[in-house]
């Protein structure tokens, strides 16, 4: 199993803390990995760069388990990361930690939903356990 994390994530726990609070991804990715770990092994990775991303999305796409997925502004813009979640085997959760339909008008769409298993977003970092409990 494995999170990929998209732009800007990186910066969790620093980046608008009133919007993504103050816990960092490694914080939490710690905890959660010791949760999850006789369910299955868990990853994660994350990257500023979409190209990136999508050879990361490749490179696992056809082994693991499941793939959870927080494109974050890419959710929005990117035709190749879409195609890239639609060419692959494993099935994919798209994350968002906020609402997407609560902010802006141009996160209210995402072009990567139509090809993942599901979506969860708007329950914080919880957001991230509530994809990794649909794999259980």
């Amino acid at each position: 199993m494995i999170i990929i994390n998209g732009p800007n994530l990186n910066l969790l726990g620093r980046r608008e803390p009133d919007i993504y609070g103050d816990l960092s991804f490694d914080e939490f990715f710690s905890e959660v990995k010791d949760v999850y770990s006789a369910d299955f092994e868990l990853v994660h990775f994350q990257s500023n760069v979409e190209g990136e991303l999508i050879d990361k999305i490749q490179e696992v796409g056809f082994t693991y388990q499941g793939i959870i997925l927080n494109a974050g502004g890419y959710t929005h813009t990117s035709v190749a990361i879409r195609d890239a979640v639609a060419a692959v085997n494993s099935p994919v959760i798209e994350v968002h930690i906020t609402n997407p339909y609560s902010r802006e008008e141009f996160r209210h769409t995402s072009l990567i939903s139509g090809v993942c298993k599901g979506i969860v977003a708007g329950f914080g970092m919880e957001s991230y356990v509530l994809a990794l409990d649909s794999f259980l």
